[in-house]
């Protein structure tokens, strides 16, 4: 239990920021009073608590039982500020609830395309979750507010720098309890020293209720309107893609077979929890790739250490005074731990890219495209701004773009193989395995490697010196 609490807490404290961010961006958009945002904000902690324990306790027919952590998708964050300058809150939450209804009709589509997700696909889309959410790690650690004068200050990005150093120091020093927990102490022992210079504010814990229940239909009943419904059901669609991604990498992370049925019961949780979170007021939920990245660092895979992490959430969604208690913790802190946990996501998927066969096939050039055209998002925000508005709600996000380009390429290349060349393309004809001839010329009949060593043909060893030592 002990250990259960302390591991589920460092997942909330994990991806507390991306939770609340995207009811702060869409109140504030909408006009909303500061008191009418905090309750979105309280609305979406507790659907995505409510959301987390479903996705890993599960259900019959709902829920991948994989440690993953539930909550508000940031792919809709366009288009919800887009509806909600004409139909405002009301108009969202029935957007968002008739799009996933048609979302959970069409994950039995999904949930049979696994064989189109070989380690060459899951490999791309994790290392691409990793890279894209490191612009959210340098956000963070430059303070998390742009408006504030002290945004990217050296005093913020020292206060990260100190507690990138604690979790490796954790990590390298402590024992293997600790070293798991070092995420968690670091975000603690960081605050602590954030609170002892004055980086950080616990005089607003206090004002605001102690406990309160989540209001039904607080912001009117849900309307119901054509363009907005198409225009978040292509945000459905991306988040179907994106939470497949996730689902396997987890699924790779902790070594167990995610099989079409496992993903269907996964995909048809993320849709019944967006048809239900709008009721208390919340939206889409989809699974964090932070927290993908937080199962890798730490290697605890028990899916009931995120279940009692999505218990807290549930909590701080009826107690509002422990939600103001953990939004106290900096943003640089969460920066300095954000470098590790959304680099190990890429690490990650590059240690699954190590098992892809690159010989004479184009699955180098797949990886090439794929990741670069995922990054193009990230290097440049901008870039589809003046496509289509659904063009830009695609492909706004690195994950899905990155994951779109690797399935169709690994379609059109492994899987439709008419018209392939009878050669190898040349971008990948350095990749081709070479030696020395005059290295060639000192085996002899006989010689043969084992095990990383070579033997004559008597089992005598012959031993191997450096490069230069002979």
């Amino acid at each position: 239990m002990g250990a259960n609490i302390a591991y589920g807490l460092q997942h909330v404290l994990t991806m507390y920021g991306g939770i609340v961010a995207v009811p702060l961006i869409v109140g504030q958009a909408a006009g909303l009073s500061p008191s009418d945002v905090g309750l979105l904000v309280t609305a979406s902690l507790f659907a995505g608590g409510l959301a987390t324990i479903l996705q890993t306790l599960g259900l019959p027919f709902f829920g991948s039982r994989l440690p993953l952590v539930q909550g508000v998708s940031f792919s809709g964050v366009a288009t919800m500020v887009a509806i909600s300058g004409n139909g405002g809150i009301p108009s969202i939450l029935g957007a968002v609830i008739a799009a996933s209804m048609i979302g959970l009709l069409i994950t039995p589509v999904f949930s049979r395309i696994t064989r189109f997700f070989p380690p060459l696909v899951t490999g791309i889309v994790i290392t691409t979750i990793g890279l894209t959410l490191m612009p959210v790690a340098a956000f963070w650690a430059m303070g998390g507010n742009n408006t504030l004068p002290d945004f990217g200050s050296p005093a913020n990005i020292q206060l990260a720098a100190t507690t990138l150093a604690i979790v490796l120091l954790l990590s390298k020093l402590g024992s293997a309890s600790v070293s798991r927990l070092s995420i968690l102490l670091a975000l603690v022992i960081g605050t602590g020293i954030a609170y002892a210079i004055g980086m950080t504010d616990f005089s607003q814990v206090a004002n605001g209720p102690v406990f309160a229940l989540p209001a039904i239909f607080h912001f009117g009943y849900p309307t119901f309107e054509i363009a907005a419904i198409v225009s978040m059901l292509i945000v459905i669609v991306v988040t179907l893609v994106e939470t497949s991604a996730d689902i396997l990498a987890v699924g790779e992370i902790v070594e167990t077979k995610v099989d079409s049925r496992r993903l269907g019961d996964g995909l048809r949780a993320d849709m019944l929890s967006s048809i239900l979170a709008p009721v208390f007021g919340s939206f889409t939920q989809s699974a964090f790739a932070q927290n993908v990245g937080l199962v890798a660092v730490t290697g605890v895979k028990s899916r009931y250490v995120v279940a009692t992490g999505g218990l807290f959430l549930v909590v701080l969604g009826l107690l509002p005074v422990m939600g103001r208690v953990v939004a106290a913790v900096p943003s640089s802190v969460l920066g300095g731990a954000g470098i590790v946990l959304f680099g190990t996501v890429a690490a990650s998927g590059i240690r699954t890219l190590s098992k892809v066969d690159y010989h004479n096939n184009m699955n180098l050039i797949i990886v090439a495209t794929s990741i670069g055209f995922g990054m193009i998002p990230i290097a440049s925000p901008g870039f589809y701004e003046h496509f289509p508005t659904w063009v830009a709600t695609i492909f706004h996000s690195g994950i899905s773009s990155a994951a779109l380009m690797a399935i169709v390429l690994n379609l059109l290349f492994n899987h439709f193989k008419a018209g392939n060349a009878d050669q190898q393309s040349v971008f990948v004809a350095g990749t081709e395995r070479t030696i020395r001839y005059k290295d060639i010329v000192r085996l002899r009949d006989g010689d043969y490697f084992l095990n990383g060593k070579l033997y004559d043909e008597k089992g005598i060893e012959i031993p191997m010196v450096p490069e230069g030592a002979h």
